[in-house]
């Protein structure tokens, strides 16, 4: 397994080991005693997954504390840019954004630790996403940025006409008039 950290703290890009002959392949997609190795110190509680069609992007979501959520995110079928935005008070990268192609062939995972915001934008057909997270659903603390937000400028690798967008990330607030409590 390797780790790549990214430029920013905590937000770390993991290639497994991925075993492939005729058959097919194999590859533990979670192995607790190895990812703690690595640092990342999560009990996860729940695991989901959400079928998308191209152009679909969901986010940026987040949780305020005492419900923020950790994830493990990776694509099962198809390809996806995948995106996390540092919402930590006090962090150097404040308000930065970090994205990387996860699909299906690369089986390329993404940790997010508590104190970002997540989104993902469908470039294939379809993709099916998986996500193990740390902390229970909680809609009283569900929160959102705006995914269009010119202050973060994030190139999603899609025409905004061909976005596919909730009518609930369509009217969530600019990043500099959300809620958070999260500190670095």
């Amino acid at each position: 397994m390797n780790i790549i950290k990214t430029k920013i703290p905590g937000l770390l890009v993991i290639e497994p080991d991925v075993y492939e002959d005729s058959r097919g392949y194999f590859f533990e997609s979670y192995q607790y005693e190895k990812y703690l190795e690595a640092g990342i110190n999560c009990r996860f509680l729940q695991d989901n997954e959400s079928k998308s069609v191209r152009g679909v992007v969901r986010g940026l979501h987040y949780q305020l504390e005492p419900y923020a959520q950790a994830k493990l995110v990776r694509v099962i079928y198809g390809n996806v840019f995948d995106v996390a935005v540092d919402i930590r008070k006090g962090s150097p990268t404040f308000g930065q954004w970090f994205g990387t192609e996860l699909n299906g062939e690369n089986k390329k995972q993404l940790f997010i630790p508590k104190g970002f915001a997540h989104g993902f934008s469908v470039l294939s057909e379809t993709a099916v996403f998986a996500y193990k997270c740390d902390t229970f659903y909680s809609k009283e603390a569900e929160r959102a940025i705006k995914f269009n937000d010119p202050a973060l400028n994030i190139n999603w690798q899609l025409a905004e006409k061909d976005m596919i967008i909730s009518a609930k990330d369509n009217i969530a607030p600019l990043f500099d008039e959300v809620e958070i409590n999260f500190n670095f």
